[in-house]
């Protein structure tokens, strides 16, 4: 039986994130009390309060969905040694060449026959 996969934990709210949230709210605030307000004085105080709503959960969903990403690239990025690893490190461990033959494609004995070579002046196009 497969294994299910853990959900990834929901991050704390830090400063940095209440203030966007904040900042959210305040954006639909004012678009909700724009809008809200064609309908009148009571149509904006209802827009603004709507629209703080919305802005504040719309917020705080990119925040959260922000933080997710980073963290997977944060784990991603350790795993192929990009920070604290070794990617490009000289120093590898690699298996030692079997013989001591070049590649078919370093002395090009894997071309076909009719592949004109590219070398030399420069070549008529073929019509």
């Amino acid at each position: 039986m497969a294994k299910k996969k853990k959900a990834d934990p929901v991050p704390e709210k830090t400063t940095h994130h209440l203030l966007h949230d904040a900042e959210g709210a305040a954006s639909g605030a004012v678009a909700g009390a724009v809008l809200g307000s064609i309908a009148g004085p009571p149509g904006a105080v209802a827009g603004a309060v709507i629209g703080a709503v919305a802005g504040a959960i719309a917020a705080s969903a990119l925040d959260t969905e922000a933080e997710r990403q980073s963290q997977r690239t944060r784990e991603l990025d350790a795993e192929i040694g990009v920070s604290g690893g070794d990617l490009g490190a000289p120093n590898l461990k690699h298996p030692p060449a079997k013989i001591g033959a070049y590649s078919g494609a370093s002395v090009d004995a894997d071309a076909s026959d009719d592949d004109a070579a590219a070398e030399g002046p420069m070549q008529t196009p073929e019509t």
